[in-house]
Order: C-alpha cells, then sequence, then structure tokens
C-alpha cells in the first residue's frame, strides 16, 4: 500500500466538509483522480455553522467561485465581524472585526500609538480607527475599490453544500447513496481498503476522507486514531439551533451574546435568522437552555429547537494510515469565532498540497498533522481568551471560567499584552496581531505601558494622526449604503 499511487479518492459523508473537499478536488486535481462522495440521506447533517471568516473568499477565488451567484444561491449575507455582548462584564460590548486598525509602524502595532493617545485623552474608542468596525455598528457594507473591507459570509450551510454539490459533479465527482455499515481494513497495513454498504455494496479507495462527523467512522472507529479533550479548558458542551423569520434588516456581523452557562449567537440571511445556544450542561440544564434560547428569539421559531452533544477537541491524528479528517470528524471548536468552515478548508487546501499522489508516506502525514495540530491549538487559545479574561462572576459558569488553568502559550500572551501592549502572530497562525488586541482590549485587558518608539512623535504629531485616521475612517464608511440596500442589489436570492 504503501508505495501505491493514489488514483481512487472516497470520501465518507456529504454536509459541507465531504461537499467542500469533493468540489475542491475535483476541480483543483479532478483529471488526474478518481473522486466518490458516499452519503446517505438517512443521515442528517449538523448545519449549524453558518457564519464564516473572510480565508473562504481564498478558497472561492481558487475555485472560480462567482461572488454574487454563491450568495444569492446560498442565502448569504456579509459579515464584518463578530460582536460580543456581556462577555468581560454584564452590559459590556465589542465588537471583533475583521480589518486593520489604525496605521502600524515597523516596530509597534497601532495599540500603542493609541495607547498613549488614550493616556493623554486625545483618542477615542480603539474600534473608532477601523473601517469595518464602525460600517458594521451602522449597519453598511460596499465593495469598495481602492480601501476595500475586510469581509466574510453568514450562509446557510445546507444550500452552500448543494452548489458545491453541483461545482463537484461538473468536474467529474460521483455520489453514491448508501449508509456505510462496514470500514474494511487491510490485514497487512491496517489502512482502509475499502467500505461496505447497505445492500453489500463495497466501495474501494487509495485514499479515504472521512466526513462524517462526530461519528468519525473512518478516523476513530475504525482506526482508533485517539482525541484529546479539551473540557478542562472550554466547558460548553451542548448547543441547541433552531432558525427564526427574519424581522429586521440584517446586519453585517455575527451577535455573540453570553449568558450565564454560555452564549447565544444570531446569524442573520437574507430571509431567515440562525440562532442558537452554547452552553455547559453542567451548569445548565437542556431544558433551561432551550427555555433561555426561545425567551431571547428576536421572532418566532420555523422549526423545533434540537440539541447538539460535543466535546471540544481534536484528534491526535488528522491524517493517520491512508484516512484524512475534515469537519467535526477531526475535532471541534465551539463556534465562538466561526472558524469550522475555515479549518474544514485548511485541511483540504493542505491536503491538497501534501498530496500523496506517487504514494502514502508518513513524512506528509507528519507534515500534515504538526500543521493542522499547530494551527488548532492557536484558534483553541484564542477561544480560551473569551471566557478566562472576564470580570463576571455572577454565576458559577463564569466563577469556574475564569479559574481554569489556562495553557502557557496563552499564559504567556496574555502577560505580554498585559505588560507592554505587544502582540506577536505565531507561524501560520489564522488570528493576526489586531484581533488579538481587539479581543484584549474588548475582555478589558488594559497594557501598562507602550512601546518608546511612540515618544518620539510629539503630541501634536501624534494628535494629528489619530485625528486624521479616525476621519478617514468616518469618511469610508459615510460613502457606504447599508447592508440591506446592498444586498438587494448585488446578491438577492431569488
Amino acid at each position: 500500500m504503501l508505495n501505491n499511487q493514489v488514483k481512487k479518492v472516497v470520501i465518507a459523508g456529504g454536509g459541507t466538509a465531504g461537499w467542500m473537499a469533493a468540489a475542491s478536488l475535483a476541480k483543483l486535481l479532478g483529471k488526474t483522480l478518481d473522486i466518490t462522495l458516499v452519503e446517505s440521506d438517512q443521515i442528517g447533517t449538523v448545519g449549524v455553522g453558518e457564519a464564516t471568516i473572510p480565508t473562504l473568499l481564498t478558497l472561492h477565488r481558487l475555485l472560480h467561485i462567482n461572488e454574487q451567484e454563491f450568495m444569492a444561491a446560498t442565502n448569504a449575507t456579509f459579515k464584518l465581524g463578530i460582536g460580543f455582548e456581556n462577555w468581560a462584564a454584564e452590559h459590556d460590548n465589542y465588537i471583533h472585526s475583521f480589518g486593520y486598525t489604525g496605521k502600524d509602524c515597523w516596530a509597534a502595532g497601532f495599540q500603542h500609538f493609541w495607547l498613549k493617545g488614550k493616556a493623554q485623552g486625545m483618542a477615542s474608542e480603539f474600534g473608532d480607527y477601523c473601517p469595518e468596525l464602525i460600517a458594521a455598528k451602522q449597519g453598511k457594507f460596499a465593495h469598495l475599490h481602492k480601501q476595500s473591507l475586510n469581509y466574510a459570509y453568514h450562509l446557510d450551510a445546507s444550500l452552500y453544500a448543494k452548489f458545491l454539490q453541483k461545482m463537484a459533479f461538473e468536474h467529474g465527482a460521483k455520489r453514491i447513496e448508501g449508509k456505510i455499515q462496514r470500514v474494511n481494513l487491510c490485514e497487512q497495513t491496517g489502512y482502509i481498503k475499502s467500505l461496505t454498504l447497505d445492500h453489500d455494496r463495497v466501495i474501494d479507495g487509495d485514499l479515504f476522507i472521512d466526513c462524517t462527523g462526530f461519528r468519525a467512522l473512518l478516523i476513530e472507529q475504525a482506526l482508533h486514531t485517539g482525541y484529546d479533550d479539551w473540557s478542562h479548558w472550554l466547558p460548553a458542551n451542548s448547543a441547541i439551533a433552531v432558525q427564526t423569520a427574519l424581522n429586521s434588516a440584517p446586519k453585517p456581523y455575527t451577535r455573540a451574546i453570553a449568558h450565564a452557562a454560555g452564549w447565544q449567537w444570531q446569524i442573520p440571511l437574507q430571509t431567515r435568522m440562525g440562532n442558537g445556544i452554547v452552553y455547559s450542561d453542567r451548569f445548565m440544564s437542556d431544558d433551561e437552555a432551550r427555555h433561555t434560547l426561545m425567551q431571547n428569539l428576536p421572532a418566532e421559531a420555523l422549526h423545533e429547537a434540537r440539541v447538539i452533544k460535543f466535546i471540544t477537541g481534536q484528534r491526535r491524528k488528522h491524517w493517520h494510515k491512508n484516512c484524512v479528517a475534515l469537519g467535526l470528524a477531526s475535532g471541534f471548536i465551539e463556534p465562538l469565532e466561526s472558524t469550522s468552515i475555515h479549518l474544514i478548508q485548511r485541511g483540504i487546501v493542505r491536503l491538497m498540497q501534501l498530496f500523496p499522489q506517487a504514494g502514502i508516506v508518513q513524512a506528509d502525514i507528519d507534515e500534515f498533522n504538526q500543521q493542522t495540530r499547530e494551527e488548532v491549538d492557536n484558534i483553541r487559545d484564542f477561544i480560551i481568551l473569551h471566557y478566562y479574561a472576564t470580570e463576571r462572576r455572577d454565576s458559577a459558569f463564569w466563577r469556574h471560567c475564569s479559574s481554569i488553568e489556562i495553557p502557557d502559550s496563552l499564559r504567556h500572551r496574555i502577560a505580554l499584552f498585559e505588560n507592554t501592549g505587544r502582540v506577536f502572530k505565531v507561524g501560520n497562525e489564522l488570528f493576526g496581531e489586531n484581533s488579538w488586541t481587539q479581543v484584549m482590549l474588548g475582555q478589558r485587558i488594559m497594557p501598562k505601558s507602550y512601546h518608546p518608539i511612540v515618544d518620539v512623535m510629539s503630541d501634536e504629531e501624534l494628535a494629528n494622526l489619530l485625528g486624521q485616521l479616525k476621519n478617514q475612517v468616518a469618511r469610508t464608511v459615510a460613502q457606504l449604503p447599508s447592508h440591506q440596500d446592498y444586498l438587494n442589489h448585488y446578491c438577492k436570492m431569488g
């Protein structure tokens, strides 16, 4: 098996992960591969991940996806960031936007100039220097020619899977309807040889991609890869999702509203609202969570709310033998920063970069796993930050979160920022300096000092710089139409 060429790729499971993989592989590598996706209409998908981050635009450019067609087909709206309500303290709000704030210099990020300006009474809120954040607050959006806004999408995950399915078929991928009954292993190598479906149909392959969701039929149930459980850092283990009608213009950002034992999301699409609650069932029962969610819905529920149970963490190996896990099969980080679809995308791109056409070699597997683990670990730390850096002590859940023993990597980042205002991006890390800065300031971590290069500027120069940057943002946002008007003009769902 180790020296065999990879010609037949079998994707187990559909949903967002399966069809993203099928469309990407078929479009970009399809002429050299036989790609088959196996899914059963009897098995539903989790399908709550409807918010994305700007990295999705990179994949769409690779796949030559027409944005207007995609948005109209998936009920999509634009997203400029995430609004966090009640996180650092009750009635405390901030936005983690996708933009860049102010202007950095070679030695120090903008936050250092802002810190001195704030101390001198010449700076306003940190977010006032970021066009994406102000546009989000004002409910505005447009594509700009010179000063393009950084954005992502809110989308219907089921419609997105259908959109990608069409692309996959156009480039030669095949779909087989069937329920996987057995995963067959090679006795000599332990590799996956084939899948047996109901009615005894056998699908053989060279490389298998596990998109079977939390069940992880291939990577875990057949190959016993193991799982790192992060419940001690991220105690939320349950979610309830429900959709409602849209009763107001869709905001160009996701709302994440903290409550007594977790948080609630609101994700506006063109014609409906995605809602849900994330909580720890140690601190809130399923019935209490359902009641909390239903009490805080913006409109009447369109269907029965359903409970989803999960364990935050990741597989010990995302690629093991001839099986690569994507999506929920590879692990789960709660949707607080909308990273689920990003991690599917990164797994697909990483697989294509390391594609074992000439045969599976351990060095490729090790590289894939190391890169994935580093990326997921950094995202994990970013999510823990929201829970740990809080002044809330009003419930047992928040008291627990503020007292957890956080990873050393996160402890170092917090100490560095708290003492010096510094943030450094690690390698291929997803979240950049501005993301960490926005969230740490939003969670009330205020640096004790700033970089000495700031003092090279006179007070007058600093005041002029801050004034110019703020005015520039205000001018940029003033020319934008409302988010609703732009959607109506650009990509209205048919």
